[in-house]
Protein backbone atom coordinates (compact mmCIF):
# COMPACT_ATOMS: atom_id res chain seq x y z
CA UNK A 1 0.00 0.00 0.00
CA UNK A 2 1.44 3.33 -1.06
CA UNK A 3 1.86 6.20 1.59
CA UNK A 4 -1.04 7.77 2.37
CA UNK A 5 -0.63 12.16 2.31
CA UNK A 6 -2.86 13.94 4.85
CA UNK A 7 -2.25 17.16 5.90
CA UNK A 8 -1.59 18.67 9.70
CA UNK A 9 -1.11 21.77 10.82
CA UNK A 10 2.80 21.72 11.31
CA UNK A 11 3.36 19.59 8.40
CA UNK A 12 1.02 19.84 5.50
CA UNK A 13 2.80 16.99 3.17
CA UNK A 14 2.92 14.58 6.56
CA UNK A 15 2.95 10.66 5.85
CA UNK A 16 0.42 8.83 7.89
CA UNK A 17 0.46 5.06 7.97
CA UNK A 18 -1.78 2.72 9.98
CA UNK A 19 -0.34 0.44 13.13
CA UNK A 20 -2.11 -1.65 15.58
CA UNK A 21 -0.96 0.11 18.75
CA UNK A 22 -1.94 0.20 22.51
CA UNK A 23 -2.46 3.11 24.71
CA UNK A 24 -2.53 1.18 27.93
CA UNK A 25 -1.17 -2.29 28.89
CA UNK A 26 -4.04 -4.92 29.03
CA UNK A 27 -5.92 -7.27 27.40
CA UNK A 28 -6.25 -7.71 23.90
CA UNK A 29 -8.96 -5.59 23.42
CA UNK A 30 -6.31 -3.07 24.84
CA UNK A 31 -4.89 -3.11 21.17
CA UNK A 32 -6.80 -1.01 18.63
CA UNK A 33 -5.89 0.54 14.67
CA UNK A 34 -3.87 4.09 14.97
CA UNK A 35 -3.07 6.66 12.41
CA UNK A 36 0.50 7.69 12.78
CA UNK A 37 2.77 9.53 11.33
CA UNK A 38 5.50 7.19 9.25
CA UNK A 39 8.72 6.88 10.78
CA UNK A 40 11.65 8.32 8.81
CA UNK A 41 14.91 6.28 8.74
CA UNK A 42 18.21 8.25 10.72
CA UNK A 43 21.76 7.88 8.57
CA UNK A 44 21.97 3.88 9.31
CA UNK A 45 18.60 3.41 9.36
CA UNK A 46 16.27 1.70 6.02
CA UNK A 47 12.24 2.05 6.39
CA UNK A 48 10.77 -1.20 5.41
CA UNK A 49 6.95 -1.32 3.67
CA UNK A 50 5.91 -4.50 5.89
CA UNK A 51 3.87 -7.13 4.16
CA UNK A 52 4.07 -9.47 7.14
CA UNK A 53 4.78 -9.25 10.88
CA UNK A 54 5.26 -11.96 13.28
CA UNK A 55 3.19 -12.94 16.41
CA UNK A 56 4.51 -14.46 19.39
CA UNK A 57 4.48 -14.54 23.14
CA UNK A 58 6.29 -11.95 23.44
CA UNK A 59 4.10 -9.70 22.08
CA UNK A 60 1.27 -10.80 24.81
CA UNK A 61 3.59 -10.18 27.56
CA UNK A 62 4.93 -6.92 26.22
CA UNK A 63 0.67 -5.99 25.92
CA UNK A 64 0.07 -7.10 29.29
CA UNK A 65 2.57 -5.22 31.08
CA UNK A 66 4.30 -8.43 32.43
CA UNK A 67 7.90 -7.49 30.45
CA UNK A 68 8.72 -3.47 30.16
CA UNK A 69 12.04 -3.06 28.57
CA UNK A 70 14.29 -0.11 30.09
CA UNK A 71 13.02 3.27 30.27
CA UNK A 72 9.86 5.28 30.25
CA UNK A 73 7.14 3.39 27.85
CA UNK A 74 5.45 6.02 25.56
CA UNK A 75 2.07 5.47 23.94
CA UNK A 76 0.66 4.56 21.69
CA UNK A 77 2.93 1.76 21.44
CA UNK A 78 3.34 -0.18 18.65
CA UNK A 79 3.67 -3.36 19.35
CA UNK A 80 5.88 -6.34 17.34
CA UNK A 81 9.45 -7.59 17.05
CA UNK A 82 9.65 -8.86 13.70
CA UNK A 83 8.37 -9.05 10.28
CA UNK A 84 9.08 -8.56 5.94
CA UNK A 85 8.87 -6.37 3.88
CA UNK A 86 10.71 -4.37 1.18
CA UNK A 87 13.22 -1.22 1.94
CA UNK A 88 11.39 2.15 0.43
CA UNK A 89 13.54 4.63 1.81
CA UNK A 90 17.26 4.61 3.40
CA UNK A 91 19.70 6.72 5.04
CA UNK A 92 22.51 8.30 3.68
CA UNK A 93 24.90 6.15 5.35
CA UNK A 94 23.03 2.63 4.79
CA UNK A 95 25.16 0.86 1.96
CA UNK A 96 24.28 -2.97 2.84
CA UNK A 97 20.91 -2.09 1.34
CA UNK A 98 18.93 -1.06 -2.26
CA UNK A 99 15.61 0.50 -2.75
CA UNK A 100 13.13 -2.53 -3.42
CA UNK A 101 15.20 -4.94 -1.25
CA UNK A 102 13.40 -7.69 0.26
CA UNK A 103 14.26 -7.76 3.89
CA UNK A 104 13.37 -9.56 7.53
CA UNK A 105 13.99 -7.63 10.71
CA UNK A 106 13.93 -8.07 14.30
CA UNK A 107 14.09 -5.61 16.90
CA UNK A 108 13.31 -6.76 20.71
CA UNK A 109 12.32 -2.87 21.67
CA UNK A 110 12.32 -0.10 18.05
CA UNK A 111 12.60 3.04 19.22
CA UNK A 112 11.09 4.15 16.32
CA UNK A 113 7.89 1.57 16.65
CA UNK A 114 7.41 -2.18 16.37
CA UNK A 115 6.50 -4.08 13.42
CA UNK A 116 2.72 -4.60 13.75
CA UNK A 117 2.16 -1.21 11.12
CA UNK A 118 2.68 -0.66 7.28
CA UNK A 119 6.28 1.00 8.10
CA UNK A 120 9.16 0.47 10.16
CA UNK A 121 12.38 2.05 10.30
CA UNK A 122 15.21 0.07 11.88
CA UNK A 123 18.80 0.03 11.94
CA UNK A 124 20.31 -1.47 8.99
CA UNK A 125 22.20 -3.53 11.57
CA UNK A 126 18.84 -5.73 12.82
CA UNK A 127 17.94 -6.55 8.94
CA UNK A 128 19.19 -9.29 6.44
CA UNK A 129 17.91 -10.04 2.96
CA UNK A 130 15.69 -12.51 2.57
CA UNK A 131 16.32 -16.01 0.53
CA UNK A 132 14.61 -16.51 -2.56
CA UNK A 133 13.02 -19.47 -1.96
CA UNK A 134 11.18 -17.84 1.03
CA UNK A 135 8.19 -15.42 0.11
CA UNK A 136 7.51 -12.37 2.44
CA UNK A 137 4.67 -14.02 4.07
CA UNK A 138 7.03 -17.16 5.06
CA UNK A 139 10.04 -14.28 6.38
CA UNK A 140 7.87 -12.47 8.33
CA UNK A 141 6.90 -15.18 10.33
CA UNK A 142 10.32 -16.56 10.50
CA UNK A 143 12.83 -13.72 11.23
CA UNK A 144 12.91 -13.78 15.37
CA UNK A 145 11.84 -17.50 15.36
CA UNK A 146 14.72 -18.36 12.83
CA UNK A 147 17.44 -16.80 14.61
CA UNK A 148 15.93 -18.66 17.67
CA UNK A 149 15.84 -21.88 16.31
CA UNK A 150 19.30 -21.51 14.62
CA UNK A 151 21.11 -20.16 17.55
CA UNK A 152 19.95 -22.67 19.86
CA UNK A 153 21.11 -25.45 17.41
CA UNK A 154 24.33 -24.09 16.55
CA UNK A 155 25.54 -21.82 18.79
CA UNK A 156 24.45 -22.87 22.01
CA UNK A 157 23.76 -26.93 21.32
CA UNK A 158 26.85 -27.11 18.73
CA UNK A 159 24.66 -30.23 17.27
CA UNK A 160 26.97 -32.60 15.67
CA UNK A 161 26.20 -35.32 13.15
CA UNK A 162 24.65 -38.88 14.23
CA UNK A 163 23.70 -37.42 17.67
CA UNK A 164 20.35 -38.10 19.20
CA UNK A 165 18.31 -34.50 19.62
CA UNK A 166 15.22 -33.68 21.59
CA UNK A 167 13.35 -30.85 20.17
CA UNK A 168 10.57 -30.25 23.35
CA UNK A 169 7.72 -28.29 21.84
CA UNK A 170 8.20 -29.01 18.30
CA UNK A 171 4.79 -27.96 16.98
CA UNK A 172 5.58 -24.22 18.13
CA UNK A 173 6.81 -21.49 15.98
CA UNK A 174 10.54 -22.20 17.15
CA UNK A 175 10.17 -25.98 17.23
CA UNK A 176 9.34 -26.22 13.58
CA UNK A 177 12.44 -24.34 12.39
CA UNK A 178 14.68 -26.28 15.37
CA UNK A 179 13.91 -29.69 13.99
CA UNK A 180 14.60 -28.85 10.37
CA UNK A 181 17.92 -26.95 11.91
CA UNK A 182 19.23 -30.42 13.73
CA UNK A 183 18.20 -32.67 10.81
CA UNK A 184 20.34 -30.06 8.92
CA UNK A 185 23.45 -31.56 10.60
CA UNK A 186 22.46 -34.75 10.06
CA UNK A 187 21.13 -35.77 13.68
CA UNK A 188 18.51 -37.98 14.74
CA UNK A 189 15.93 -35.70 15.22
CA UNK A 190 13.10 -36.97 19.06
CA UNK A 191 10.54 -34.12 19.12
CA UNK A 192 7.57 -34.01 21.02
CA UNK A 193 4.39 -32.47 20.60
CA UNK A 194 0.76 -32.56 21.35
CA UNK A 195 -2.28 -33.66 19.01
CA UNK A 196 -2.43 -35.45 15.78
CA UNK A 197 -2.16 -32.54 13.66
CA UNK A 198 0.87 -30.94 15.17
CA UNK A 199 2.77 -34.75 15.59
CA UNK A 200 2.24 -35.23 12.02
CA UNK A 201 3.83 -31.46 11.12
CA UNK A 202 6.50 -32.43 12.73
CA UNK A 203 7.41 -36.00 11.57
CA UNK A 204 7.01 -34.21 7.97
CA UNK A 205 9.56 -31.62 9.12
CA UNK A 206 12.19 -34.16 9.70
CA UNK A 207 11.59 -35.86 12.97
CA UNK A 208 12.05 -39.53 13.58
CA UNK A 209 9.81 -39.73 16.32
CA UNK A 210 7.41 -37.54 18.16
CA UNK A 211 5.87 -38.51 21.16
CA UNK A 212 3.08 -36.57 23.70
CA UNK A 213 5.90 -35.36 26.89
CA UNK A 214 2.09 -35.47 28.64
CA UNK A 215 1.17 -38.85 28.13
CA UNK A 216 1.66 -41.50 30.27
CA UNK A 217 3.44 -43.75 27.53
CA UNK A 218 6.05 -41.03 27.20
CA UNK A 219 8.65 -41.70 29.37
CA UNK A 220 8.34 -45.89 28.31
CA UNK A 221 8.60 -44.42 24.34
CA UNK A 222 11.75 -42.27 25.27
CA UNK A 223 13.62 -45.39 26.95
CA UNK A 224 13.17 -47.47 23.87
CA UNK A 225 14.16 -44.34 21.30
CA UNK A 226 17.02 -43.34 23.04
CA UNK A 227 18.27 -46.07 24.62
CA UNK A 228 21.84 -44.90 25.36
CA UNK A 229 20.47 -41.49 26.26
CA UNK A 230 19.84 -37.92 24.63
CA UNK A 231 22.76 -36.04 23.79
CA UNK A 232 21.52 -32.69 23.28
CA UNK A 233 18.10 -30.93 24.24
CA UNK A 234 16.19 -27.77 23.38
CA UNK A 235 14.33 -27.36 25.80
CA UNK A 236 11.32 -24.46 24.28
CA UNK A 237 8.86 -25.08 27.30
CA UNK A 238 9.47 -25.98 30.70
CA UNK A 239 7.64 -28.23 34.10
CA UNK A 240 7.40 -31.26 34.76
CA UNK A 241 6.94 -32.51 31.42
CA UNK A 242 10.26 -31.46 30.07
CA UNK A 243 12.13 -32.80 33.34
CA UNK A 244 11.10 -36.17 32.86
CA UNK A 245 12.42 -36.18 29.80
CA UNK A 246 15.45 -34.29 31.06
CA UNK A 247 15.82 -37.62 32.55
CA UNK A 248 17.22 -38.93 29.47
CA UNK A 249 20.02 -36.38 29.04
CA UNK A 250 23.11 -38.69 29.23
CA UNK A 251 26.29 -37.54 31.40
CA UNK A 252 27.92 -35.02 29.84
CA UNK A 253 24.96 -34.05 27.50
CA UNK A 254 23.94 -30.64 26.25
CA UNK A 255 20.66 -29.04 27.36
CA UNK A 256 19.88 -25.12 25.95
CA UNK A 257 17.17 -23.04 26.33
CA UNK A 258 15.83 -19.63 24.73
CA UNK A 259 15.90 -16.78 27.70
CA UNK A 260 12.33 -16.35 28.97
CA UNK A 261 11.45 -19.98 29.50
CA UNK A 262 9.47 -20.13 32.38
CA UNK A 263 10.06 -22.14 34.67
CA UNK A 264 13.68 -22.45 33.02
CA UNK A 265 15.47 -26.03 33.09
CA UNK A 266 16.45 -27.82 36.43
CA UNK A 267 20.04 -28.24 36.84
CA UNK A 268 21.20 -31.64 37.20
CA UNK A 269 24.30 -33.46 38.21
CA UNK A 270 25.06 -34.66 35.08
CA UNK A 271 24.54 -31.25 33.04
CA UNK A 272 23.68 -27.74 33.10
CA UNK A 273 21.00 -26.12 31.18
CA UNK A 274 22.79 -23.29 29.37
CA UNK A 275 20.08 -20.40 28.92
CA UNK A 276 20.69 -18.04 25.95
CA UNK A 277 19.42 -14.69 24.11
CA UNK A 278 18.94 -14.49 20.50
CA UNK A 279 20.88 -11.60 18.66
CA UNK A 280 20.31 -9.94 15.96
CA UNK A 281 23.23 -8.56 13.17
CA UNK A 282 24.49 -8.61 9.62
CA UNK A 283 26.17 -12.03 10.40
CA UNK A 284 23.11 -13.83 12.34
CA UNK A 285 21.07 -12.94 9.24
CA UNK A 286 23.41 -13.77 6.69
CA UNK A 287 24.03 -16.95 8.55
CA UNK A 288 20.10 -18.05 8.99
CA UNK A 289 19.88 -16.93 5.05
CA UNK A 290 22.22 -19.82 4.24
CA UNK A 291 20.64 -22.36 6.68
CA UNK A 292 17.43 -21.54 4.89
CA UNK A 293 18.46 -22.52 1.67
CA UNK A 294 20.32 -25.51 2.43
CA UNK A 295 17.30 -26.50 4.08
CA UNK A 296 14.82 -25.66 1.79
CA UNK A 297 13.37 -24.12 4.93
CA UNK A 298 9.45 -24.73 5.32
CA UNK A 299 8.35 -22.32 7.85
CA UNK A 300 4.66 -23.34 8.91
CA UNK A 301 1.93 -20.31 9.44
CA UNK A 302 -0.70 -21.33 12.05
CA UNK A 303 -2.89 -18.63 10.61
CA UNK A 304 -2.90 -15.26 9.18
CA UNK A 305 -4.81 -12.11 10.41
CA UNK A 306 -5.24 -8.66 8.72
CA UNK A 307 -3.89 -5.80 10.50
CA UNK A 308 -7.19 -4.43 11.80
CA UNK A 309 -7.43 -7.96 13.27
CA UNK A 310 -4.28 -8.03 15.36
CA UNK A 311 -6.60 -8.02 18.81
CA UNK A 312 -7.69 -11.96 17.48
CA UNK A 313 -4.44 -13.16 17.03
CA UNK A 314 -3.16 -11.88 20.19
CA UNK A 315 -6.93 -13.76 21.56
CA UNK A 316 -5.46 -16.92 19.16
CA UNK A 317 -2.42 -17.06 21.43
CA UNK A 318 -4.39 -18.53 23.86
CA UNK A 319 -4.75 -21.49 22.27
CA UNK A 320 -2.61 -24.39 20.84
CA UNK A 321 -0.91 -23.32 17.91
CA UNK A 322 1.28 -25.18 15.28
CA UNK A 323 3.93 -23.01 13.83
CA UNK A 324 3.65 -19.52 14.13
CA UNK A 325 0.76 -16.67 13.51
CA UNK A 326 1.33 -13.46 11.22
CA UNK A 327 -0.34 -10.14 10.60
CA UNK A 328 -0.50 -9.00 7.01
CA UNK A 329 -0.58 -5.72 5.78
Amino acid sequence: MPPRKRASQKDEQATWMRAAAIDRFGPPSAIRVHILLMPKPGPREILIELRAAGVGGWDEAVRDGSWKPEGRQRFPLVLGTDGAGVVVAKGKRVRRFALRDRVWAYVSANPKGGFYAEFVAVDERAAGHVPRRLDLLQAGAGAVTGLTALQGIDDTLHVRRGETVLIFGASGAVGTLAVQFAKRHGARVLATASGRAAQGTVRRLGAEAVIDARSDKAIEQLRELAPKGIDAALALAGGDALEHCLDFVRDGGRVAYPNGIDPEPERRPTFRPQGYDVEAGPREFARLARAAEETRLRVPIAATYPLARAADAHRRLKKHIVGRLVLTM
